[in-house]
């Protein structure tokens, strides 16, 4: 369930807690706190910006893996590695890279 954050209303004076800040677990659906819980005073949500970050953290431990596979000349173990995960991530461009190594691996029926 999210947390939402409740302070009084502009204007009002409010108790000790609603002036810092509520925090109420409650269901999505649920209608908002329109009144202190502690001293009734009016309350309103506060929204809080919330921020990520997206980290690149280079290739996968499994396209990694397909690489060393490769300089090894161990295609058909690369080539199974890549389409297992192409197939569960439907990347195609792991597909493809698996059709090369099977055509490295000396298979003709790819």
């Amino acid at each position: 369930m999210p947390i939402y954050e409740y302070r009084v209303a502009d204007g009002h004076r409010g108790c000790r807690r609603c002036r810092k800040g509520i925090e109420v677990i409650k269901p999505i659906h649920d209608d908002p706190l329109r009144f202190c819980p502690f001293c009734s005073s009016p309350v309103g949500r506060v929204f809080s910006p919330v921020s990520f970050r997206m980290v690149d953290r280079g290739p996968s431990t499994v396209e990694t893996r397909i690489r060393e596979y490769e300089k090894e000349g161990m295609y058909s173990h690369a080539a199974e590695l890549a389409d297992k995960e192409a197939e569960k991530t439907h990347r195609e461009d792991l597909k493809a890279r698996a059709m090369e190594n099977y055509k490295k691996a000396g298979y003709r029926d790819v």
